[in-house]
């Protein structure tokens, strides 16, 4: 499983958390910040990413036209880059269950 992490999240998340998820990459890194929504979304779809956002923006892209790419919406407020990526590590298995799950196309943290 690779993370494309949205620029609403910090760059440092993708690297933090390539141990459990190799490949992943945050948005800045290939060259789309501050680029249109639908850019990033098919950018996802194309490459295979499971795309993390803070973003409900992508939420609705996601209710609108399904899977791919999944969507991981994260519904936190505001916390630290230590708070953000110790609850993403919490959840590294639920990430992966969500991935392999062929009728979800949305999943929401709190």
């Amino acid at each position: 499983m690779k993370l494309l992490v949205d620029e609403s999240l910090p760059p440092a998340a993708a690297l933090d958390l390539a141990d459990l998820f190799p490949d992943s990459v945050h948005v800045r890194s290939v060259g789309f910040a501050s680029v249109p929504d639908g850019v990033i979304w098919e950018f996802a779809r194309d490459h295979g990413y499971v795309f993390v956002t803070k973003d409900k923006d992508f939420a609705n892209l996601s209710l609108a036209h399904g899977a791919p790419p999944k969507v991981i919406l994260i519904q936190t407020g505001n916390c630290s880059v230590e708070e953000l990526l110790s609850l993403m590590r919490r959840n590294s298995i639920r990430f992966v269950e969500f991935e392999a799950d062929p009728h979800r196309a949305l999943l929401v943290l709190r």
